[in-house]
């Protein structure tokens, strides 16, 4: 009978002391099958080391049991323990040493460990600013057909493309990645896949409304549509002051301005009793201009704060006993409450000749600034 101990079983009893918690005694036992030498088990064996020991914090040892896991070739518990070193490493913060690791990963070629280790180097390459070397890897992680390492690298890869203004073909990434994903599973990825691919539709929306607007004199028959789908869809990217530009440029222009100040005031109120020239009405440019700016809600939120401050002065006076000269200044302080805003002006302006044509006079005092005696 043979004294020479069974590497499998050694591996099967450190690996139950290791579930069990006795690090140190599994730690021996790998370390019995590894002075074994050459062997069937000795990858094994040394992938086991390498783990009890960075459980227990020997990191420096645990690396050196990775390599000669690595060293014997195997092809199951080599790329197992390529995985493993270049975690200590990204752990670490070591992303220069963890590079060679996921390499040797891929150099293995085991299906089950080529998804994380093409996405680990694409995202390293990325970060050192090789975008070609990125894209490479980003597109082989997508080739695995793993759901969770392909739809991550067809997410990266996406935004950036989308950032070098490649919409169309963050569009295929995407499709590609939305493709991994089994009916009704990976909720969270498929929603972040299907809105990064409404947003390159949008960025490749806004490229053919520009196209459409950049080259000779504008036709009267598109200018104006593609005026107003540029300007409405830009902010959607964050894009306001281009948005701002594209109005501006189409209400510039005598050829379409009529039709682009049609479609910019697409919203706009309208008095049924008193269709007149909207330009007679002083709040009219400063909406058409709020309009064209995207800042609307700005201008409603003064609007608003002002007739709110007006109320709240003369509701304070209607519930007092006042006399008529502190009445008069409560008025006043009310009339000049708009003054602070860029339309207060117009406001005042409207007022007094409203006042000068209920009083048949010439002229008048400017309500903004009553006398309060």
């Amino acid at each position: 009978m043979s004294d020479t101990p069974d590497p499998a079983q050694l591996c099967e009893r450190a690996r139950a002391l290791a579930e069990n918690g006795d690090a140190d005694g599994a730690a021996r036992l790998f370390e019995r099958v590894l002075d074994l030498g050459d062997g069937p088990y000795r990858a094994r064996a040394a992938l086991g080391l390498a783990v009890v020991l960075d459980d227990a914090g020997d990191v420096a040892g645990a690396r050196a049991a990775d390599r000669a896991a690595i060293a014997t070739g195997d092809p199951e518990y080599g790329p197992r323990a390529a995985y493993h070193l270049a975690l200590t490493h990204e752990r670490a913060g070591e992303r220069d040493q963890a590079a060679p690791a996921w390499r040797t990963v891929v150099e293995f070629d085991n299906p089950a460990y080529l998804p994380p280790a093409r996405l680990a180097l694409a995202r390293i390459a990325d970060d050192a600013g090789d975008f070609a070397a990125a894209r490479e890897h980003w597109e082989q992680a997508i080739a695995t057909g793993d759901p969770e390492y392909g739809t991550l690298a067809a997410h990266d890869l996406a935004q950036r493309l989308l950032e070098r203004g490649e919409p169309a073909r963050a569009q295929r990434v995407l499709t590609a990645g939305l493709k991994l994903i089994e009916p009704g599973g990976a909720p969270y990825a498929h929603a972040r896949l299907a809105v990064a691919l409404g947003i390159a539709c949008l960025d490749q929306a806004i490229g053919a409304f520009g196209a459409a607007l950049a080259d000779g004199p504008a036709d009267p028959e598109v200018a104006p549509l593609a005026t107003e789908l540029l300007a409405r869809t830009l902010p959607l990217r964050g894009r306001g002051e281009e948005a701002r530009e594209a109005w501006r440029r189409g209400l510039a222009d005598p050829a379409v301005a009529g039709q682009v100040r049609a479609r910019l005031r697409r919203d706009f109120a309208a008095d049924e009793e008193d269709p007149g020239d909207p330009a007679d009405l002083w709040w009219e440019p400063v909406l058409e201009s709020a309009a064209a700016d995207g800042t609307l809600p700005a201008v409603a939120g003064e609007a608003f704060g002002a007739l709110d401050h007006m109320y709240a002065l003369l509701a304070v006076r209607q519930t007092e006993d006042a006399d008529a000269p502190a009445d008069r200044r409560a008025l006043a302080e009310a009339v000049q409450v708009p003054g602070a805003y860029a339309w207060g002006p117009l406001l005042h302006e409207s007022f007094a000749e409203r006042l000068r044509l209920a009083l048949g006079a010439p002229s008048a005092t400017d309500p903004a600034t009553p006398d309060p005696a």
